[in-house]
């Protein structure tokens, strides 16, 4: 269990990191052409946290299936 959990958070963490490399092709200026190479970066590291989002989604469905992941959920 402790396995997932540190799987889990790691991917977290490069989700965000992705959204952060995003908004520093954003905001960053990097003396080449900066309509082009802003516009390439920043679709490139947000198309990256869509892809780890959609996978990390993926991962938790497929740990459920497999039993490796129960939910623990409220009594209500």
């Amino acid at each position: 269990m402790a396995f997932m959990k540190i799987a889990f958070a790691l991917i977290l963490l490069c989700i965000v990191l992705a959204l952060a490399m995003a908004g520093r092709a954003m905001l960053g200026d990097d003396g080449r052409d900066p309509a082009q190479s802003k516009s390439r970066r920043m679709f490139r590291s947000l198309a990256l946290r869509v892809a780890l989002s959609v996978g990390l989604f993926l991962f938790i469905l497929v740990s459920y299936h497999l039993g490796w992941i129960r939910p623990t959920g409220i009594a209500l």
